[in-house]
């Protein structure tokens, strides 16, 4: 096996152990399913338009939910797979100390900005993804205030990609009509 393989399987086992039985909400799939689908996207991309680090890339994006929705600490990730990846993973979580969403999201998004680019890559893998067919328990509100999001991650982070931010826009425009 290659580096990249090998950085990809360590990633996939410490993901798999992390997030354990976790199930993907609306979905009767393991959460497993979602980091596979987002490193699936950022390794397609890849193979498109190179990143500089792709060891960087796939890694940060099977890890990418590990310490927001994990016991996992940041010490865990430092140890195991070092600092950038760990700084990556935390610019890629969402502070729950501030109180509403969109503080959230600008703030992370603050925080991608100011790492290398293949973080800014997961962000948009981690949407495009994230663009399924929303749940059917979503209001009509819910989706256009998702949809309006998606916009701004791509506005914020679109130029890390462009083959990664041409298919979040197309993904957007897909995104479900509010007719329910």
């Amino acid at each position: 096996m290659n580096e990249l393989q090998d950085a990809w399987l360590d990633a996939w086992r410490f993901a798999a152990r992390a997030h354990g039985a976790q199930a993907t909400p609306g979905e009767p799939f393991p959460y497993l399913m979602h980091l596979g689908a987002v490193g699936m996207e950022v390794l397609v991309a890849h193979q498109i338009s190179p990143f500089d680090d792709p060891i960087l890339a796939i890694q940060c994006a099977l890890l990418h939910d590990t310490l927001e929705d994990t016991a996992t600490r940041e010490e865990g990730l430092v140890s195991r797979f070092g600092p950038r990846v760990a700084a990556g993973v935390r610019a890629l979580a969402k502070d729950a100390s501030l109180p509403t969403k969109a503080e959230k999201m600008a703030d992370s998004l603050a925080r991608i900005r100011v790492q290398p680019r293949e973080v800014w890559a997961v962000k948009l893998a981690d949407r495009i993804t994230n663009l399924a067919p929303p749940p059917y328990t979503w209001s009509a509100e819910k989706i256009v205030t998702y949809r309006e999001e998606s916009r701004l991650i791509l506005a914020a982070l679109g130029e890390a990609h462009g083959p990664l931010a041409e298919r979040l826009a197309s993904r957007i425009e897909a995104y479900p009509p509010v007719d329910r």
